[in-house]
């Protein structure tokens, strides 16, 4: 008997198992479109990628506050409309250190989870080896601040920036440092990043072009704070004026270190310089230094007032650098996304590249290689410790 039912119910299972196979498939349900963004498809999920951590974490911190605030303002409408379907929007924020190996591991990662989009890396020498893992996957990457030439100039349609290159910068400095400040000795120091050093040595040409002598060229690393040794080699080729290329956790304590060794030389940084950050580092000392801006400062910008008191009435802080440029980055990746109808890189890739798009920074428009067109550059100098305009390079007339 036991035998008897074992085997009735066996056979009961093996018939409603056959009942189920055959169950008509839902054609039309199966063949639905699907979104390809992370997470639901009620969802899409944009990277930010940026030093979250470590000595220039205030500027990782200004890029994930910008681009958070402009996707907070579209899920506030009811989120993103893709063909008359609201998505929310998330912002997924990864720490790469300013580290290039840190930076391909999360750029995997983003690929890994199908992110539909990335607004990042903060520096140069991260967003360029995290661009190739970028472009392999066919997933758009919009920088905020990476400056260097090669960042844009390796043919992958997926890469965008929305700051000037420095190219742009380092001339527009050469040529203010030699034709306005009317130096002819120049010593430089940079930090042996794609960054600083390519930015280093785009100001050394435009120098050499409008007539001046490089005194001497010397480097660091971009942890090193103390500066003693490189200055006192620099004091005794008198130079009346110093470049650093490299970023204000450092380049406030080589102006401070210049100072106590008794250099009468102007000291001139670039975008990584120029920012709230450097005259709390150095103080009284950050009197007379110059810096610029890869693009209009806060203070240039029409609505700029007005989003710093949102962003610090929001976050307790003010806009440090690049905030601007990472909220128009998220704004401008999903305004194509719309015009799109779709959140998958296919489709909305094509847009982007030929958007026109008035951002908080101005009109956002790419060139063929994802450079914004009629970029500025600001150049800026610390009076009564405050960054002052002095000059104002490019943009759109």
């Amino acid at each position: 008997m036991k035998i008897t039912s074992y085997t009735l119910i066996a056979a009961a299972i093996l018939g409603l198992a056959a009942c189920k196979q055959q169950t008509p498939v839902d054609t039309d349900q199966a063949s639905a479109p699907t979104e390809t963004s992370a997470g639901s498809s009620d969802t899409i999920k944009i990277g930010l990628a940026a030093p979250l951590t470590g000595n220039i974490a205030h500027l990782g911190k200004d890029v994930e506050y910008g681009a958070q605030m402009a996707i907070e303002e579209i899920n506030a409408e009811g989120g993103l409309d893709l063909g008359g379907s609201k998505k929310k929007v998330e912002l997924v924020a990864e720490d790469d250190q300013a580290d290039p190996k840190n930076a391909t591991n999360v750029a995997q990662r983003f690929v890994d989870q199908k992110i539909a989009g990335v607004i990042g890396h903060l520096t140069s020498g991260t967003s360029i080896p995290a661009s190739k893992i970028y472009s392999d996957a066919g997933i758009a990457q919009i920088s905020p601040s990476a400056t260097a030439l090669a960042y844009t100039a390796q043919g992958y349609k997926t890469t965008f920036r929305l700051t000037a290159n420095d190219g742009q910068q380092g001339q527009a400095l050469g040529q203010y440092a030699v034709n306005t400040l009317k130096v002819k000795k120049v010593a430089i120091v940079d930090d042996r990043t794609a960054y600083g050093q390519g930015l280093a040595d785009e100001f050394e040409k435009a120098v050499k072009a409008a007539g001046a002598e490089i005194v001497k060229r010397e480097f660091t690393t971009n942890q090193e704070t103390d500066f003693n040794a490189i200055l006192t080699s620099i004091k005794g080729a008198k130079p009346e004026l110093i470049f650093f290329g490299g970023m204000d956790a450092q380049s406030a304590p080589f102006k401070k270190q210049t100072k106590k060794l008794g250099l009468t030389a102007i000291v001139m940084g670039a975008d990584g310089t120029k920012s709230p950050e450097f005259l709390k580092l150095a103080g009284a000392d950050a009197e007379g230094t110059y810096g610029s801006t890869a693009g209009q400062s806060i203070d240039q910008l029409p609505s700029g007032k007005e989003f710093n008191e949102k962003f610090k009435t929001k976050y307790g802080v003010d806009v440090q650098v690049y905030a601007p440029y990472s909220y128009d980055a998220a704004k401008v990746l999903l305004a194509a996304m719309k015009q799109a109808g779709s959140s998958d890189p296919a489709k909305y890739l094509p847009v982007l590249s030929k958007i026109e798009h008035q951002g908080l920074t101005g009109s956002i428009a790419f060139d063929e290689k994802g450079d914004v067109k009629n970029a500025a550059v600001g150049i800026y100098v610390v009076k009564n410790g405050k960054w002052e305009l002095a000059e104002m390079v490019g943009g759109a007339k």
